[in-house]
Protein backbone atom coordinates (compact mmCIF):
# COMPACT_ATOMS: atom_id res chain seq x y z
CA UNK A 1 0.00 0.00 0.00
CA UNK A 2 2.69 2.91 1.07
CA UNK A 3 5.00 2.18 -2.17
CA UNK A 4 1.75 2.45 -4.22
CA UNK A 5 1.13 5.65 -2.81
CA UNK A 6 4.75 6.44 -3.30
CA UNK A 7 4.75 6.00 -6.49
CA UNK A 8 0.99 7.51 -7.03
CA UNK A 9 2.23 10.42 -5.49
CA UNK A 10 5.33 11.13 -7.50
CA UNK A 11 3.39 10.39 -11.11
CA UNK A 12 0.96 12.70 -10.21
CA UNK A 13 3.57 15.16 -9.49
CA UNK A 14 4.94 15.04 -12.86
CA UNK A 15 1.38 15.00 -14.81
CA UNK A 16 0.71 18.27 -12.81
CA UNK A 17 4.12 19.75 -13.79
CA UNK A 18 3.28 18.24 -17.62
CA UNK A 19 0.06 20.67 -17.31
CA UNK A 20 1.40 23.26 -15.76
CA UNK A 21 3.94 23.23 -18.93
CA UNK A 22 1.58 22.93 -21.43
CA UNK A 23 -1.75 24.97 -20.19
CA UNK A 24 -0.46 27.56 -17.77
CA UNK A 25 2.84 28.26 -19.52
CA UNK A 26 4.72 27.38 -16.62
CA UNK A 27 7.54 25.22 -17.80
CA UNK A 28 9.62 26.37 -14.33
CA UNK A 29 7.58 24.18 -12.70
CA UNK A 30 9.66 21.28 -13.49
CA UNK A 31 12.54 23.37 -12.05
CA UNK A 32 10.48 23.71 -8.92
CA UNK A 33 9.99 20.06 -8.37
CA UNK A 34 13.67 19.12 -8.83
CA UNK A 35 14.49 21.94 -6.61
CA UNK A 36 11.80 20.26 -3.59
CA UNK A 37 14.07 16.97 -4.24
CA UNK A 38 17.28 18.81 -3.58
CA UNK A 39 15.71 20.37 -0.64
CA UNK A 40 13.73 17.48 0.79
CA UNK A 41 16.73 15.37 0.20
CA UNK A 42 18.84 17.69 2.69
CA UNK A 43 16.02 18.30 4.99
CA UNK A 44 15.85 14.26 5.63
CA UNK A 45 18.99 14.46 6.78
CA UNK A 46 18.69 17.47 8.64
CA UNK A 47 15.52 15.89 10.58
CA UNK A 48 17.58 12.40 11.10
CA UNK A 49 20.54 14.38 12.38
CA UNK A 50 18.20 16.44 14.47
CA UNK A 51 16.69 13.47 16.13
CA UNK A 52 19.66 11.99 16.94
CA UNK A 53 20.12 13.95 20.75
CA UNK A 54 16.65 13.55 21.59
CA UNK A 55 16.22 10.08 20.20
CA UNK A 56 19.70 9.35 22.46
CA UNK A 57 18.58 11.29 25.80
CA UNK A 58 15.05 9.65 26.15
CA UNK A 59 15.74 5.86 24.75
CA UNK A 60 18.64 6.34 27.71
CA UNK A 61 16.23 7.57 30.16
CA UNK A 62 13.60 4.95 28.53
CA UNK A 63 16.27 2.16 30.07
CA UNK A 64 16.52 3.24 33.15
CA UNK A 65 12.92 3.17 33.63
CA UNK A 66 12.71 -0.08 32.65
CA UNK A 67 15.35 -1.50 34.84
CA UNK A 68 13.98 0.64 37.58
CA UNK A 69 10.18 -0.85 36.96
CA UNK A 70 8.74 2.33 36.08
CA UNK A 71 7.41 1.25 32.68
CA UNK A 72 5.93 -2.16 34.21
CA UNK A 73 4.60 0.09 36.99
CA UNK A 74 2.81 2.96 34.64
CA UNK A 75 1.96 0.36 31.98
CA UNK A 76 -0.68 -1.59 34.82
CA UNK A 77 -2.95 1.86 34.22
CA UNK A 78 -3.70 1.26 30.60
CA UNK A 79 -2.86 -2.55 30.28
CA UNK A 80 -6.35 -4.25 30.89
CA UNK A 81 -7.51 -1.57 27.94
CA UNK A 82 -4.46 -2.55 25.54
CA UNK A 83 -4.20 -6.28 25.69
CA UNK A 84 -8.25 -5.85 24.67
CA UNK A 85 -7.87 -3.87 21.29
CA UNK A 86 -4.14 -5.22 20.65
CA UNK A 87 -4.94 -9.04 21.85
CA UNK A 88 -1.33 -9.98 20.22
CA UNK A 89 0.18 -8.32 23.02
CA UNK A 90 1.04 -10.63 25.99
CA UNK A 91 0.27 -9.32 29.58
CA UNK A 92 3.32 -7.97 31.08
CA UNK A 93 4.64 -7.84 27.93
CA UNK A 94 7.52 -4.71 27.24
CA UNK A 95 5.20 -3.45 24.54
CA UNK A 96 2.58 -2.03 26.96
CA UNK A 97 5.26 -0.10 28.72
CA UNK A 98 6.45 1.67 25.83
CA UNK A 99 3.03 2.31 23.88
CA UNK A 100 1.66 3.91 27.75
CA UNK A 101 4.89 6.41 27.68
CA UNK A 102 4.53 7.45 23.93
CA UNK A 103 0.81 8.02 24.21
CA UNK A 104 0.89 10.27 27.54
CA UNK A 105 3.60 11.94 25.91
CA UNK A 106 1.55 12.38 22.80
CA UNK A 107 -1.89 13.70 24.95
CA UNK A 108 0.87 16.13 26.49
CA UNK A 109 1.87 17.63 23.18
CA UNK A 110 5.27 16.60 24.19
CA UNK A 111 6.39 15.53 20.58
CA UNK A 112 10.57 15.61 21.57
CA UNK A 113 9.23 13.17 24.32
CA UNK A 114 6.74 11.06 22.04
CA UNK A 115 8.47 10.19 18.94
CA UNK A 116 11.58 8.08 21.09
CA UNK A 117 8.83 6.46 23.03
CA UNK A 118 6.76 5.63 20.08
CA UNK A 119 9.95 3.90 17.99
CA UNK A 120 10.80 1.70 21.09
CA UNK A 121 6.65 0.82 21.29
CA UNK A 122 7.19 -0.32 17.18
CA UNK A 123 10.59 -1.73 17.96
CA UNK A 124 8.99 -3.83 21.47
CA UNK A 125 5.69 -5.09 19.25
CA UNK A 126 7.97 -6.23 16.55
CA UNK A 127 9.60 -8.46 18.37
CA UNK A 128 5.76 -10.31 18.81
CA UNK A 129 5.62 -9.78 15.04
CA UNK A 130 5.62 -13.24 12.86
CA UNK A 131 6.38 -11.64 9.49
CA UNK A 132 9.19 -8.82 10.44
CA UNK A 133 8.72 -6.78 6.55
CA UNK A 134 4.50 -6.66 7.84
CA UNK A 135 3.15 -4.32 10.19
CA UNK A 136 1.44 -6.37 12.21
CA UNK A 137 -2.11 -5.39 13.87
CA UNK A 138 -1.48 -3.71 17.15
CA UNK A 139 1.29 -1.59 14.70
CA UNK A 140 -1.62 -0.54 12.79
CA UNK A 141 -3.57 0.13 15.66
CA UNK A 142 -0.71 2.37 17.64
CA UNK A 143 -0.19 4.17 14.49
CA UNK A 144 -3.35 5.23 13.95
CA UNK A 145 -3.74 6.16 17.59
CA UNK A 146 -0.54 8.27 17.03
CA UNK A 147 -1.28 10.24 13.93
CA UNK A 148 -4.85 11.08 15.34
CA UNK A 149 -3.57 11.71 19.33
CA UNK A 150 -5.61 13.73 21.20
CA UNK A 151 -3.47 17.06 22.28
CA UNK A 152 -4.25 18.77 25.58
CA UNK A 153 -2.08 21.68 25.09
CA UNK A 154 -1.43 22.55 21.14
CA UNK A 155 0.77 25.63 22.42
CA UNK A 156 2.39 25.84 19.06
CA UNK A 157 -0.93 27.21 17.36
CA UNK A 158 -1.48 29.78 20.26
CA UNK A 159 1.88 30.86 19.49
CA UNK A 160 1.19 31.56 15.80
CA UNK A 161 -2.08 32.87 16.58
CA UNK A 162 -0.69 35.54 18.89
CA UNK A 163 2.20 36.32 16.22
CA UNK A 164 -0.48 37.01 13.75
CA UNK A 165 -2.37 39.45 15.81
CA UNK A 166 -5.38 37.71 16.91
CA UNK A 167 -7.28 39.10 20.12
CA UNK A 168 -7.84 35.78 21.87
CA UNK A 169 -5.28 33.49 20.86
CA UNK A 170 -6.65 30.93 22.42
CA UNK A 171 -10.00 30.84 21.24
CA UNK A 172 -9.54 27.50 19.23
CA UNK A 173 -8.65 25.13 22.14
CA UNK A 174 -12.00 23.79 22.96
CA UNK A 175 -12.62 23.60 19.00
CA UNK A 176 -8.99 22.03 18.72
CA UNK A 177 -10.12 19.07 21.33
CA UNK A 178 -13.11 18.20 20.05
CA UNK A 179 -11.90 17.97 16.78
CA UNK A 180 -8.99 15.92 17.53
CA UNK A 181 -11.21 14.06 19.76
CA UNK A 182 -13.31 13.40 17.28
CA UNK A 183 -10.37 11.99 15.13
CA UNK A 184 -8.94 9.51 17.72
CA UNK A 185 -12.22 7.79 17.98
CA UNK A 186 -13.21 7.64 14.17
CA UNK A 187 -9.93 6.25 13.95
CA UNK A 188 -10.08 3.75 17.07
CA UNK A 189 -13.87 2.29 15.74
CA UNK A 190 -12.18 2.03 12.05
CA UNK A 191 -9.15 0.14 12.82
CA UNK A 192 -10.86 -2.35 15.47
CA UNK A 193 -13.80 -2.70 12.48
CA UNK A 194 -10.96 -4.17 10.32
CA UNK A 195 -9.27 -5.91 12.70
CA UNK A 196 -12.37 -7.57 14.27
CA UNK A 197 -11.90 -6.25 17.73
CA UNK A 198 -14.40 -5.83 19.98
CA UNK A 199 -15.31 -2.77 21.33
CA UNK A 200 -18.23 -2.84 23.42
CA UNK A 201 -16.64 -4.51 25.97
CA UNK A 202 -16.88 -3.58 29.24
CA UNK A 203 -13.48 -2.85 30.12
CA UNK A 204 -13.03 -0.80 26.77
CA UNK A 205 -16.16 1.08 27.57
CA UNK A 206 -14.64 1.87 30.88
CA UNK A 207 -11.66 3.28 29.55
CA UNK A 208 -13.07 5.13 26.98
CA UNK A 209 -15.62 6.55 29.23
CA UNK A 210 -13.08 7.64 31.83
CA UNK A 211 -11.13 9.01 29.09
CA UNK A 212 -13.66 11.27 27.81
CA UNK A 213 -14.82 12.51 30.95
CA UNK A 214 -11.40 13.70 32.30
CA UNK A 215 -11.09 15.10 28.78
CA UNK A 216 -14.75 17.20 29.58
CA UNK A 217 -13.24 18.31 32.96
CA UNK A 218 -9.96 19.49 31.05
CA UNK A 219 -12.11 21.61 28.62
CA UNK A 220 -14.39 23.10 31.45
CA UNK A 221 -11.34 24.29 33.88
CA UNK A 222 -9.13 25.14 30.66
CA UNK A 223 -12.16 26.99 28.53
CA UNK A 224 -12.80 28.94 31.87
CA UNK A 225 -9.55 30.58 31.56
CA UNK A 226 -8.53 33.52 30.25
CA UNK A 227 -6.03 33.26 26.89
CA UNK A 228 -2.63 34.44 28.20
CA UNK A 229 -3.06 32.24 31.67
CA UNK A 230 -4.51 29.31 29.52
CA UNK A 231 -1.33 29.22 27.45
CA UNK A 232 0.94 29.78 30.64
CA UNK A 233 -0.77 27.00 32.73
CA UNK A 234 -0.86 24.55 29.87
CA UNK A 235 3.23 25.21 29.18
CA UNK A 236 4.19 25.04 32.73
CA UNK A 237 1.95 21.81 33.46
CA UNK A 238 3.62 19.83 30.21
CA UNK A 239 7.07 20.94 31.66
CA UNK A 240 6.90 19.94 35.23
CA UNK A 241 5.15 16.84 34.62
CA UNK A 242 8.35 16.01 31.86
CA UNK A 243 11.07 17.21 34.29
CA UNK A 244 9.14 15.31 37.60
CA UNK A 245 9.06 11.97 35.31
CA UNK A 246 12.63 12.32 34.82
CA UNK A 247 13.72 12.94 38.43
CA UNK A 248 11.26 10.32 39.28
CA UNK A 249 12.52 7.32 37.36
CA UNK A 250 16.43 8.47 38.13
CA UNK A 251 15.87 8.50 42.22
CA UNK A 252 13.65 5.04 41.52
CA UNK A 253 16.45 3.70 39.38
CA UNK A 254 19.15 4.70 42.54
CA UNK A 255 16.50 3.32 44.79
CA UNK A 256 16.75 -0.11 43.08
CA UNK A 257 20.73 0.05 42.87
CA UNK A 258 20.57 0.49 38.95
CA UNK A 259 23.36 1.95 37.42
CA UNK A 260 21.83 4.34 36.30
CA UNK A 261 24.55 6.42 34.37
CA UNK A 262 25.50 3.14 32.60
CA UNK A 263 22.24 1.94 31.56
CA UNK A 264 21.30 5.76 30.16
CA UNK A 265 24.52 5.27 28.01
CA UNK A 266 23.40 2.35 26.82
CA UNK A 267 20.24 3.16 25.94
CA UNK A 268 21.47 6.19 24.43
CA UNK A 269 23.62 4.28 21.72
CA UNK A 270 20.24 3.09 20.59
CA UNK A 271 18.87 6.10 20.10
CA UNK A 272 21.98 6.99 17.76
CA UNK A 273 21.50 3.87 15.83
CA UNK A 274 18.16 4.20 15.36
CA UNK A 275 17.82 7.97 14.05
CA UNK A 276 20.79 7.11 11.18
CA UNK A 277 18.70 4.10 10.47
CA UNK A 278 15.88 6.49 9.66
CA UNK A 279 17.22 8.65 6.90
CA UNK A 280 16.45 6.17 3.86
CA UNK A 281 12.65 6.11 4.89
CA UNK A 282 12.46 9.93 5.33
CA UNK A 283 14.53 10.62 2.14
CA UNK A 284 11.85 8.17 -0.01
CA UNK A 285 8.80 9.62 1.63
CA UNK A 286 9.97 13.52 1.75
CA UNK A 287 11.11 13.73 -1.71
CA UNK A 288 7.39 12.66 -3.05
CA UNK A 289 6.30 14.65 -0.64
CA UNK A 290 8.10 18.07 -2.15
CA UNK A 291 7.29 16.72 -5.54
CA UNK A 292 3.66 17.11 -5.11
CA UNK A 293 3.89 20.15 -3.46
CA UNK A 294 5.80 22.08 -5.38
CA UNK A 295 4.17 20.57 -9.00
CA UNK A 296 0.70 22.34 -8.09
CA UNK A 297 -1.64 19.47 -7.29
CA UNK A 298 -2.57 21.12 -4.38
CA UNK A 299 -3.43 24.15 -5.48
CA UNK A 300 -5.62 22.38 -8.33
CA UNK A 301 -7.56 20.39 -5.96
CA UNK A 302 -8.35 23.50 -3.98
CA UNK A 303 -9.28 25.06 -7.11
CA UNK A 304 -11.11 21.73 -7.95
CA UNK A 305 -13.04 21.82 -4.94
CA UNK A 306 -13.76 25.24 -4.29
CA UNK A 307 -15.58 25.21 -7.90
CA UNK A 308 -17.62 22.24 -6.63
CA UNK A 309 -18.92 23.75 -3.70
CA UNK A 310 -19.72 26.94 -5.13
CA UNK A 311 -21.62 25.10 -8.06
CA UNK A 312 -24.10 23.22 -5.41
CA UNK A 313 -24.74 26.79 -3.55
CA UNK A 314 -22.99 25.71 -0.27
CA UNK A 315 -20.94 28.01 1.66
CA UNK A 316 -17.38 27.54 0.55
CA UNK A 317 -15.38 29.82 2.81
CA UNK A 318 -14.10 26.48 4.35
CA UNK A 319 -12.41 26.13 0.79
CA UNK A 320 -9.71 29.13 2.15
CA UNK A 321 -8.28 26.98 4.74
CA UNK A 322 -8.14 23.54 2.78
CA UNK A 323 -4.32 24.00 1.81
CA UNK A 324 -3.75 23.43 5.60
CA UNK A 325 -6.34 20.13 5.84
CA UNK A 326 -4.19 18.72 2.54
CA UNK A 327 -0.96 19.42 3.56
CA UNK A 328 -0.72 18.41 7.31
CA UNK A 329 -0.96 14.26 6.96
CA UNK A 330 1.94 15.68 4.12
CA UNK A 331 4.51 17.60 6.01
CA UNK A 332 3.82 19.40 9.33
CA UNK A 333 6.36 22.13 8.39
CA UNK A 334 4.10 23.01 5.01
CA UNK A 335 1.00 22.57 6.99
CA UNK A 336 2.25 25.11 9.64
CA UNK A 337 3.16 27.90 6.52
CA UNK A 338 0.04 27.39 4.98
CA UNK A 339 -1.74 28.08 8.16
CA UNK A 340 0.21 31.27 8.94
CA UNK A 341 -0.27 32.40 5.24
CA UNK A 342 -3.84 31.96 5.69
CA UNK A 343 -3.72 34.46 8.95
CA UNK A 344 -1.81 36.42 6.89
CA UNK A 345 -3.82 36.97 3.97
CA UNK A 346 -7.83 36.47 5.91
CA UNK A 347 -7.10 37.62 9.69
CA UNK A 348 -6.16 35.57 11.94
CA UNK A 349 -9.56 36.04 13.84
CA UNK A 350 -11.40 35.56 10.47
CA UNK A 351 -13.32 32.48 9.82
CA UNK A 352 -10.73 30.64 7.46
CA UNK A 353 -7.49 32.27 10.02
CA UNK A 354 -9.68 30.47 12.39
CA UNK A 355 -10.37 26.90 10.87
CA UNK A 356 -6.75 26.87 10.00
CA UNK A 357 -5.95 27.06 13.56
CA UNK A 358 -8.27 24.34 14.22
CA UNK A 359 -7.02 22.18 11.46
CA UNK A 360 -3.46 22.15 12.37
CA UNK A 361 -4.38 21.13 15.71
CA UNK A 362 -6.38 18.33 15.24
CA UNK A 363 -4.66 16.39 13.22
CA UNK A 364 -1.11 14.49 12.83
CA UNK A 365 1.48 14.68 9.94
CA UNK A 366 0.38 10.74 9.18
CA UNK A 367 3.24 10.18 6.21
CA UNK A 368 5.51 11.91 8.03
CA UNK A 369 5.13 9.23 11.21
CA UNK A 370 4.82 6.05 9.12
CA UNK A 371 7.84 6.51 7.40
CA UNK A 372 9.70 7.03 11.07
CA UNK A 373 8.11 4.36 12.65
CA UNK A 374 8.11 1.84 9.54
CA UNK A 375 11.69 2.90 8.72
CA UNK A 376 12.48 2.32 12.95
CA UNK A 377 11.76 -1.59 12.54
CA UNK A 378 12.56 -2.14 9.28
CA UNK A 379 8.65 -2.99 7.85
CA UNK A 380 7.88 -2.18 3.96
CA UNK A 381 4.31 -4.04 4.02
CA UNK A 382 1.69 -1.23 6.15
CA UNK A 383 -1.05 -3.61 5.35
CA UNK A 384 -4.23 -0.80 6.10
CA UNK A 385 -2.61 1.29 7.94
CA UNK A 386 -2.18 3.96 5.08
CA UNK A 387 -6.02 3.72 4.75
CA UNK A 388 -7.14 3.45 8.39
CA UNK A 389 -4.68 6.61 9.57
CA UNK A 390 -6.44 8.31 6.66
CA UNK A 391 -9.62 7.86 7.69
CA UNK A 392 -8.95 8.71 11.01
CA UNK A 393 -7.43 12.58 9.16
CA UNK A 394 -10.59 12.29 7.68
CA UNK A 395 -12.87 12.49 10.58
CA UNK A 396 -10.54 15.05 12.14
CA UNK A 397 -10.92 17.68 9.03
CA UNK A 398 -14.59 16.72 8.48
CA UNK A 399 -14.78 17.93 12.72
CA UNK A 400 -12.38 20.88 12.46
CA UNK A 401 -15.18 22.20 9.69
CA UNK A 402 -18.36 21.49 11.60
CA UNK A 403 -16.89 22.69 14.96
CA UNK A 404 -15.44 25.56 13.18
CA UNK A 405 -18.85 26.75 12.13
CA UNK A 406 -20.48 25.78 15.14
CA UNK A 407 -18.06 28.24 17.24
CA UNK A 408 -17.37 30.82 14.64
CA UNK A 409 -19.50 30.66 11.95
Amino acid sequence: MLSRLWLFFILSAFIAACYQALFNQQAGTFQDVMDAVTAMATLSVDIAIGLIGVLAFWLGIFRVAEQSGIVDKMASVLSPFLRRVMPEIPAHHPALGSITMNMSANILGLDNAATPFGIKAMQDMQTLSPKKDTLSNSQILFLVLNTSSVTLFPIAVFLYRAEQGAAQPTDVFIPILLATSASTLAGLIVTCLVQRVNLLNKVVLLYLGTGFAFLAAVVLYFGSLASDVLAAQSAVIANVLLFTFIVVVLIAGWRRQVNCYEEFVEGAKKGFEVAISLIPYLIAMLIAIGMLRASGVMELMTQSIASMVAFIGADTRFVDALPTAMMKPLSGSGARAMMIETMQFHGADSFAGRLASVLQGSTETTFYVLAVYLGAVGVRHARHAVACCLAADAAGITAAIAVSYWFFG
